[in-house]
């Protein structure tokens, strides 16, 4: 089975017209979590990482295994006032409205390399301020890497735009 087989799709959630990327499905199934923390590990193995930073809450899911098998540490990218120390935070465009993420002022060095790990770019607009935190903080952005890409909403290519690399084990095309 590929990773996609694993991912369930729900239609008009969570709102009319959207098909809804449920990756619900191929986190309890024990080979497909595996075979996905695996490809994406396998594809960090040999690359200079210093940290891996997952982007709340799927990223998390993800990021911390892939992690540890690499022997790396793990950067959370929060929601606004989630985090318990001093952080720096970036606002971001929704839909409706607006949104911000934050991280600790003391996550990431100057000159570290990171893998910034969620399991969906759509939109692009989580993953753009992340990455903009890293970078903030004077981190060296190796990849964004994500489960699912949705190529017909834009955010790979709007990251691509900005100069980053980016990686999806699957696509889904029609958004």
């Amino acid at each position: 089975m590929t990773i996609k087989s694993y991912i369930r799709t729900i239609p008009h959630y969570p709102h009319h017209g959207i098909l809804f990327r449920d990756i619900t499905t191929l986190l309890k199934d024990p080979i497909g979590l595996r075979t996905t923390i695996h490809e994406m590990a396998h594809r960090y193995d040999m690359m200079n990482i210093d940290k891996v930073a997952g982007i709340e809450s799927r990223g998390f899911i993800i990021g911390a295994p892939v992690a540890y098998y690499l022997g790396k540490g793990f950067v959370p990218i929060r929601k606004q006032n989630k985090l318990p120390a001093e952080t720096i935070g970036r606002d971001y465009q929704l839909e409706y409205g607006s949104d911000r993420i934050e991280i600790h002022v003391d996550a990431i060095q100057p000159g570290e390399r990171v893998l910034l790990i969620d399991d969906l770019i759509a939109t692009g607009g989580t993953a753009e301020a992340a990455a903009g935190l890293i970078q903030d903080m004077g981190g060296v952005l190796v990849e964004c890497c994500f489960v699912i890409d949705l190529p017909d909403v834009g955010g790979r290519a709007r990251l691509e735009n900005l100069g980053h690399k980016v990686f999806a084990l699957c696509e889904f095309e029609g958004g």
